[in-house]
C-alpha cells in the first residue's frame, strides 16, 4: 500500500513538473489527469502580437536610413573634334628697299651749258644775250664769239637747210681746231620745238670739222627757245 502511494506521489510530482514546463508557452493545465489544452489567443489579438513581435532584423532595417540614390549624371553629348584650322603663316613684309637715288648724270661741257641756258632763258633773256652769257661760263676755256644766223645752210649740218626759226645765234671758238659749235634759236611757237629739235639731231654731223670730231651732241629747250651744241665732254686749260 505504501508503495502504491509512493508511486502515485511520484507520478503527481512528475505531472506537475510537466505541467509547469508546458505552462511557459501560455498553456493552462487544469488538472494533471485531464488533457492539456492550449489556449489560443483571440483572432483580433493575433495580428497585433505578430506586429509587436517582429524579428530584430526587421527593426534594424526600419532604423536604417534609406540610401540616397545619386542622380544619374546626364550623359554629355560627345564633343565634336575641333576642325583643324590652317596654320596662318605670319605675314612676311617685303623688305623696304632704300629709296634709290636718281643716278646723277656726269656733268659734261654740253650738260653744263644746257643748265646755264635754261636758267637764263627762264629769266627772259633773248637769244643773243643768252649766247654771249654762255661764252662767259667758267666751263668755256677758249676765247669765242656769238653772231646771228639766218635760215639756210648752217655750220655742223652739212648740206641740210635749217629752217623754221625767227631768230638764230651761233656761238663758237675763234680757233677752228676745237670741235665746238653751238646755237640758240627762237621759234614762232613752243609747239614747234619737238619737230625742230628732231630735225637738228637728224642732220647734225659731229665730224663737220674734218680735222677733229665732237664728243657729244646736247639739245634742250625752254619755252619757244632751243639750245643746240656739239662739243668735247670737257675742255683742258
Amino acid at each position: 500500500m505504501k508503495k502504491i502511494i509512493a508511486l502515485i506521489l511520484a507520478l503527481a510530482v512528475t505531472m506537475s513538473l510537466v505541467a509547469c514546463g508546458g505552462n511557459k508557452g501560455g498553456e493552462e493545465v487544469k488538472d494533471p489527469d485531464t488533457m492539456v489544452q492550449t489556449s489560443k489567443p483571440e483572432e483580433g489579438l493575433e495580428d497585433e502580437i505578430e506586429e509587436t513581435e517582429k524579428p530584430a532584423e526587421d527593426k534594424k532595417e526600419e532604423t536604417k536610413k534609406p540610401e540616397t540614390v545619386k542622380p544619374q549624371e546626364e550623359e554629355k553629348p560627345a564633343e565634336k573634334p575641333q576642325e583643324e584650322k590652317p596654320v596662318q603663316k605670319p605675314e612676311v613684309k617685303p623688305e623696304e628697299k632704300p629709296a634709290e637715288k636718281p643716278v646723277e648724270t656726269a656733268k659734261t661741257l654740253g650738260t653744263t651749258l644746257l643748265a646755264d641756258f635754261k636758267a637764263k632763258a627762264a629769266s627772259g633773256m633773248d637769244a643773243q644775250s643768252i649766247a654771249d652769257a654762255l661764252l662767259a661760263n667758267p666751263a668755256i676755256k677758249f676765247g669765242g664769239g656769238a653772231m646771228p644766223v639766218e635760215e639756210g645752210y648752217l655750220s655742223g649740218f652739212d648740206n641740210a637747210e635749217i629752217k623754221g626759226f625767227n631768230t638764230g645765234v651761233m656761238f663758237a671758238p675763234m680757233i677752228g681746231s676745237i670741235p665746238f659749235v653751238g646755237y640758240i634759236f627762237e621759234l614762232p611757237s613752243a609747239n614747234d620745238v619737238p619737230a625742230f629739235i628732231a630735225n637738228l639731231e637728224k642732220n647734225a654731223n659731229k665730224r663737220w670739222n674734218i680735222c677733229v670730231e665732237a664728243d657729244e651732241m646736247v639739245t634742250g629747250s625752254s619755252g619757244n627757245k632751243v639750245f643746240f651744241v656739239m662739243c668735247p665732254t670737257s675742255l683742258e686749260d
